[in-house]
């Protein structure tokens, strides 16, 4: 996999040159770049740094600041329980418990295999819809706690 370095950087630095707003900041890039490749890469950082005219270690003490940033890959789906207010006070617990045994964690996280990665999300801005998960950024509404467990174990199965 010697191209894989090269290959997130170049992706990168296309996620950060292709930016929608007019003014291109530290924060901005990281963002760009964690929505286009899911992490942000030592590499990410590097060409971060290089866009914004800033140093690495300025750029890592951004990154490092939010705790929404991923240096590693996520897993190959992404199930995130929405623990907003609205969601929380509409049964998230026993949304998150059901979707945690069922992916076999105890907290946020990478199942063993790589499969799933679990997050926890403040707000997903569906609170109409409460409680309710994302799977891979789709967002399933008014999902009882064994359906999100059953989302939860099929996108663990695929």
């Amino acid at each position: 996999m010697a191209d894989q370095p090269i290959d997130l950087r170049e992706r990168a630095r296309n996620a950060i040159a292709h930016q929608p707003q007019r003014t291109v900041t530290v924060l901005s890039c990281l963002l760009a770049v964690e929505d286009a490749l899911g992490f942000v890469p030592p590499e990410a950082v590097e060409e971060v740094a290089a866009r914004t005219a800033t140093t690495v270690n300025d750029v890592w003490a951004v990154a490092s600041f939010y705790t929404n940033f991923r240096f590693d890959p996520p897993g190959r789906h992404v199930v995130e329980v929405c623990w907003g207010p609205t969601c929380h006070l509409s049964g998230a617990q026993a949304v998150l418990e059901r979707v945690q045994q069922a992916l076999g964690l105890e907290g946020e996280g990478d199942t063993p295999d790589g499969g799933v990665t679990l997050k926890y999300n403040t707000c997903v801005g569906a609170c109409s819809q409460a409680p309710v998960i994302m799977v891979d950024h789709q967002p399933i509404g008014r999902v009882t706690p064994e359906a999100a467990a059953a989302f939860a174990a099929e996108a663990a199965a695929g």
